[in-house]
């Protein structure tokens, strides 16, 4: 099981977007294994991770771990890329990157002096850059009067004085640097469809600064630096997306696989919208989606739960809850034919293969989890030992079972890079081949057993760490509105039958609810070219 394809498209910094499953067993062991605990006792998860829910609406959960002076801290927000408007996609990346500029406290010198010259330079900023969309829009013929010309030179000559006044004030990448001197480590945050997620892992005592440091920044964060952060995006962007045969190839594909859900919208936003995102409709984002109902944080390591309550009641605690933001109402329609895209670029050729399937706790959600470890964990696996190692027809082959998000209905999306002199339609043509088997034939009890020991043990490295445990303990509760999800999702997984596994290869690998996306090597040029030729037909 590989989680690439998802994780290219999480924007800044990536985190898996597929779910890590285990057995009720093996997630005991592995407390077990740093807690002492029976693993035949069932309760003992449920006994060891503490829960609270503060009136603003956070939720907290904790699990002591006394083997070193340290804790992990996981907080996850219930807010991606679908939850943007259109027009305004990669806010939610965006403001990832403007969480880390600080505070009224924390990245400034002086805020009393800083505050009215931001304020200044956003309207500026905000007014400029619409009087020069509105001159674009009309085009060549109609190019800007002298005195539009002029207005517009003196907005630049002001926007600039005031970047420079902004900057005296700026006490750069201050929230790193706090934490980095206080023992800090593993800082680091990551948005993707579905969620937006910053970790920290520090000396347990330390816990009083992360508070503070944390509850400020949910409570009043300060838009500085704006425009220079949004132009670290657009380079982003270019590196990732456009420059990028990979990139290029999964933004067509996901757009083209997607025609109404915001999954199909790429998360570091397409380029147009990043270069009209505004500091107001950032801030209203932030006001409209990160308040304290829309976070988790997982806690986990050298801690006592009451003094840790005790100061995030003081903290976070103070934060007012506000209004629950928007629920998303769109649904992606029914595919009703093939569609399928090329990407011209100057790299090798590659292939991607999705389709569409239901999202997380589905009762069909679970056989695709082994239907993407059947195929393509291991050296083992179906598609690797035929295609990579025997044939030798591909470089590799990959596979998710949750591509682009887990929260909506999603892809199970294959993908492979052949191996010269071997094409992408032979490769594709050996992956269908593979999936037809599917249909026809039964999974062997040898291979479902290999599956759930390999889902099991991947559980047990994930939670062996402090910081694996909160990962997961926040994530479930946000994805699933429950933590012990990843608990209860293995017994659906080993409930799976052959005949399911039949069912629904025969139900959803059909030609009609099927994407591909082709990487083109284009020859004679090193110029980016993406040719789109989309066609579908009736089913």
């Amino acid at each position: 099981m590989n989680t690439t394809a998802s994780q290219r498209t999480q924007g800044h910094r990536t985190f898996p977007a597929h779910r890590v499953v285990a057995s009720v067993s093996a997630v005991l062991v592995s407390f077990g294994l740093t807690l002492g605990l029976s693993a035949a006792a069932p309760s003992g998860l449920a006994e060891r991770v503490i829960e609270h829910t503060l009136a603003n609406g956070m939720t907290i959960l904790m699990v002591e771990r006394h083997q070193a002076p340290v804790v992990s801290i996981n907080m996850t927000f219930g807010v991606g890329g679908v939850n943007e408007q259109v027009g305004q996609t990669g806010l939610a990346h965006l403001y990832e990157h403007m969480a880390f500029k600080g505070t009224s406290t924390v990245g400034t010198k002086d805020y009393e002096k800083e505050k009215p010259i931001l304020d200044e330079l956003h309207r500026v900023g905000t007014e400029l850059e619409q009087r020069q969309r509105d001159i674009s829009r009309r085009g060549a013929d109609m190019p800007a009067e002298p005195a539009e010309q002029a207005a517009i030179e003196e907005l630049q000559k002001r926007f600039k004085e005031l970047q420079d006044q902004a900057a005296q004030y700026v006490a750069g990448n201050e929230v790193a640097l706090l934490y980095q001197r206080h023992g800090g480590v593993g800082l680091n945050a990551s948005t993707g469809k579905d969620l937006t997620r910053y970790v920290i892992s520090l000396p347990s005592n330390r816990l009083p600064l992360w508070a503070a440091i944390e509850s400020d920044r949910m409570a009043s964060p300060v838009l500085r630096e704006f425009y220079k952060e949004r132009g670290v995006v657009m380079e982003e962007r270019r590196l990732r997306n456009d420059d990028s045969p990979t990139g290029s190839l999964y933004e067509t594909f996901t757009s083209a696989a997607f025609r109404a859900h915001h999954y199909g919208v790429p998360t570091i936003g397409w380029e147009s919208d990043i270069l009209s995102l505004t500091p107001a409709a950032t801030e209203a984002f932030f006001k409209t989606y990160y308040g304290p109902g829309q976070a988790t944080i997982g806690i986990v390591g050298d801690i006592d739960p009451k003094e840790v309550m005790t100061l995030i009641e003081n903290t976070f605690g103070k934060i007012p809850a506000g209004p629950p933001p928007p629920q998303i109402v769109t649904v992606e329609p029914p595919q009703r034919g093939e569609r399928r895209v090329e990407v011209e670029f100057d790299a090798e050729p590659s292939l991607a293969i999705g389709f569409h399937k239901p999202g997380l706790g589905h009762p069909d959600d679970y056989v695709f989890d082994v239907i993407d470890e059947l195929l393509t964990d291991g050296p083992t696996s179906r598609l690797y030992s035929k295609l990579v190692r025997d044939s030798r027809l591909a470089a590799s082959v990959n596979s998710d079972a949750n591509y682009p998000g887990v929260r909506s209905a999603n892809l199970f999306v294959l993908s492979a890079t052949p191996l010269a002199p071997h094409t992408t339609a032979e490769v594709e043509a050996a992956i269908l081949a593979e999936l037809e088997r599917l249909k026809r034939e039964s999974v062997s009890s040898k291979e479902l057993e290999r599956i759930i020991n390999n889902l099991d043990a991947d559980m047990v490295r994930a939670l062996r760490s402090n910081s694996g445990l909160a990962s997961q303990l926040a994530l479930y509760q946000t994805v699933a509105g429950d933590w012990r999800y990843v608990v209860k999702s293995r017994d659906k997984i080993a409930a799976v039958t052959p005949a399911d596994i039949q069912r629904v290869a025969t139900q959803y690998f059909t030609k009609s609810n099927r994407t591909v996306a082709t990487l083109v090597k284009k020859t004679g040029s090193k110029a980016l070219t993406t040719a789109v030729s989309s066609q579908e037909g009736r089913s």
